[in-house]
């Protein structure tokens, strides 16, 4: 690993009966140890990825991208924890977008710095509306609130391959041991339609009787989990993952499930850094499949920002992190369609660190 990051599926019934996040009980979850608000801004954390990953005009974070369109179809079991439109039926219409990690737009798909995988989907509502679910390949978050992400971006950009030890990444993991565990576990997938995602951040699903459940997103692939050693990920090409994702669905359709996992009596809600356990129930919510590459212009890919906070009714964020990174997310967005002043201000550069990670963290 040479950068920031180097990041089974059964259906069940839910019975209405289910006690573990309905509303009402007592006090059932384990929330943040840190729920203060933020001491930085979303500004300020957009500029502490900028500092990481260089001015390059574009999304600061998974810049490398390529959408599809395709189709939910919801399955009959998520009316039973959410109202939401878009889980009730019938089928809508998405918007995909499978991305590299890094805010360097010209990434090669096999540097250990394009992990974690990026899956953001896009639900068409009636009546001309959207709702918006952003997920990555790894089950759980670096950091368990946003000050110490802007710390380990602000780290990562300090790093220098030329930087004295212990640099300020060495300091910093040394005292962020879940940030340690995520950069150290990160896998390369063979394609982005043979590995799973996890959503990012925690919601609450109300259902039409009122009742509530804090789940997570599960995005699981129909093909299951095929990954690449480091040698055989060395091999690849600078595109592999791209070029391979648009030549797999020109010939067929790719499917994904799409499940809520629901939280029980001591799972932490307020902090993403801390996966649930896996034997926690899940809801199986409906069935995606990609069908066709759109024209992926540059104007198509500016303007198709998504937002963890743009739910319907029948959802609600239900952690700090959701909140906070939309606006992240839009303030990045705003400064991609605003070039000229940025590029006075700043210039033009791409700036992936090229630390060496895996001789920290393993």
């Amino acid at each position: 690993m040479r950068a920031l990051l180097s990041f089974i599926v059964s259906t069940t019934s839910f019975g209405l009966s289910l006690l573990a996040g309905v509303a009402g009980a007592a006090e059932p979850f384990n929330w943040s140890p840190q729920v203060d608000d933020p001491i930085h801004t979303p500004a300020e954390l957009v500029e502490s990825m900028h500092s990481a990953f260089g001015y390059n005009h574009c999304r600061a974070v998974h810049a490398k991208g390529v959408i599809f369109e395709g189709e939910f179809t919801p399955d009959s079991h998520a009316k039973e924890i959410t109202k939401a439109p878009h889980l009730q039926g019938p089928s809508s219409k998405v918007n995909v977008r499978f991305s590299d990690f890094s805010g360097v737009p010209t990434i090669p798909d096999n540097d250990p710095m394009a992990n974690p995988r990026g899956m953001a989907i896009r639900f068409e509502l009636p009546g001309g509306a959207s709702t918006d679910l952003v997920a990555h390949s790894f089950n759980g978050f670096p950091a368990s609130n946003t000050d110490d992400l802007r710390e380990l971006m602000l780290a990562i950009a300090a790093s220098e391959p030329c930087a004295a030890t212990p640099t300020a990444l060495d300091r910093f993991l040394e005292f962020h041991q879940t940030a340690r565990a995520f950069l150290a576990a990160q896998k390369t997938p063979a394609s982005f339609a043979t590995i799973s995602y996890f959503g990012v951040g925690s919601f609450k699903f109300i259902n039409a009787k009122g009742e509530g459940h804090y789940v997570r997103y599960q995005v699981v692939s129909d093909a299951g989990d095929q990954l690449l050693t480091d040698e055989e990920r060395e091999k690849q090409s600078a595109n592999y993952l791209m070029d391979e994702i648009k030549a797999r669905v020109a010939v067929a359709p790719i499917g994904f499930a799409l499940y809520a996992q629901v939280a029980e009596h001591g799972d932490r809600i307020n902090d993403p850094s801390i996966a649930w356990p896996d034997n926690r129930k899940r809801v199986l919510l409906g069935r995606l499949e990609i069908k066709r590459l759109t024209a992926n212009t540059a104007e198509e890919d500016r303007r198709l920002v998504f937002d963890p906070s743009n739910v319907p009714t029948g959802i609600e964020t239900a952690d700090m992190l959701s909140s906070f990174y939309s606006k992240a997310f839009r303030l990045s967005a705003e400064e991609a369609r605003d070039v000229a002043p940025v590029a006075r201000n700043r210039g033009t550069n791409e700036k992936p660190s090229r630390m060496k990670i895996n001789e920290i963290v393993t």
